[in-house]
């Protein structure tokens, strides 16, 4: 129990003190400086050229998942159309959400059992395909189960239900971006 506690108060004082070498006089650099090295030197020198990454000339992580040239993009840095996630939400905001990814653009509920019709419970799975605000940027797919005998049996599902969820979340998505379009900015 002692060497536990030994090595955990070490990794904290490990931690503290490369947290605290970071802001040591001489390392502050800019933000659009790169951290360089030139060959055969173990010196680092910070240089404002930018570099080539998997990502593009001059872009980073960062830059590369929260910044494109698309105006109908997403504003809040989420990977997919923003209007279309939001309107997603708040369109199944009745139902407990299990899972959100805003950077792969799906969002998954948990079943649902309407307290009005017992014995029956619903699943939705809702996936945004387009960075842009379009018809075809939404696909929503809907399970449904019975109770029966104790146990839950899936059932089939009207192809009408996905499509009016699709419909309701392209309305709210049109009714949210002509809410942005029309304030001031």
């Amino acid at each position: 129990m002692k060497s536990v506690s030994r090595f955990l108060s070490a990794l904290a004082a490990l931690t503290v003190a490369a947290s605290l070498s970071a802001c040591a006089p001489g390392s502050i650099h800019t933000q659009a400086s790169y951290p360089t090295r030139a060959r055969g030197s173990d010196k680092i020198q910070y240089t404002d050229q930018p570099r080539t990454t998997i990502f593009g000339k001059g872009k980073d992580l960062t830059s590369a998942l929260f910044s494109s040239g698309n105006k109908n993009a997403s504003r809040s840095g989420v990977g997919v159309n923003s209007y279309l996630w939001r309107a997603s939400l708040d369109t199944i905001a009745f139902m407990p959400v299990a899972s959100a990814d805003p950077f792969g653009g799906t969002i998954l509920t948990d079943w649902y059992e309407d307290p009005g019709h017992p014995g029956e419970r619903f699943k939705i799975d809702v996936y945004i395909l387009d960075r842009q605000l379009r018809a075809d940027g939404v696909r929503v797919s809907v399970f449904r189960q019975k109770m029966v005998k104790n146990h839950w049996r899936n059932e089939k599902v009207s192809p009408d239900m996905a499509n009016n969820i699709e419909n309701a979340i392209l309305t709210r998505a049109r009714t949210l971006r002509v809410t942005d379009l029309s304030l001031p900015q």
